[in-house]
């Protein structure tokens, strides 16, 4: 009986995941979401309260998903810009394996209406933050780095991706590019990581 709830469960932030990706925020209903997962309305109400709990669940889980990756990464016993580089490749893999789901992300979070689901993520991203600024001191501090603003090299590795999802036309400019294409995924996956890998290499270490 547990299982089957956890299944259903997870049946629920699928389902939504899917629709959000594919209407909004806005455009999704808590009454589609349980037509498209099977549960009943009672049964999203138990788990998430509101169609804005369903929401915050699933972007705290995909938070929390990375933030157990840069723990790992934190971990490894290899240098801070080692660490960059995988922490770069993991972020990349992990935004474009469904870049619908980081654009309707990022559209909906930015909203002037949503501050409130911002802040109720906020302290889960600010973990994430934690740890990749912990990597970036440690760097600063053996002297394999040079002093930089941690948080501007963050918002730059963030921002990059980002800007790539939301307006692949930038890079690729051409009209038959699609994210959506497996071998256009690799080409803009590949340079992606190669070129944020190099630029922070650069940045970092290049002494002035």
């Amino acid at each position: 009986m547990k299982a089957e709830k956890i299944d259903k469960k997870q049946a629920i932030l699928d389902a939504a995941e899917k629709l959000f990706c594919e209407t909004g925020y806005e455009g999704t209903s808590t009454r589609q979401i349980s037509k498209e997962s099977g549960a009943n309305m009672a049964m999203i109400n138990y788990y998430f309260g509101s169609k804005e709990g369903v929401f915050i669940e699933i972007m705290n889980g995909r938070i929390a998903s990375f933030g157990s990756q840069l723990k790992i990464i934190n971990e490894d016993k290899i240098s801070s810009l080692e660490k960059l580089h995988k922490i770069i490749e993991g972020y990349v893999n992990r935004i474009l394996s469904n870049p619908a789901f980081h654009k309707m992300m990022h559209r909906e979070l930015s909203l002037t209406q949503r501050p409130e689901m911002y802040d109720k993520i906020k302290d889960a991203m600010s973990q994430n933050m934690q740890i990749m600024d912990r990597i970036i001191a440690d760097g600063i501090e053996d002297g394999s780095f040079n002093q930089v603003d941690a948080r501007m090299v963050i918002a730059t590795i963030m921002g990059t991706i980002t800007n790539i999802v939301i307006s692949p036309h930038k890079v690729m400019p051409f009209s038959s590019f699609d994210l959506n294409n497996p071998k256009d995924k690799k080409n803009i996956k590949e340079r992606t990581i190669t070129y944020l890998q190099d630029l922070l290499t650069v940045y970092l270490t290049t002494k002035k």
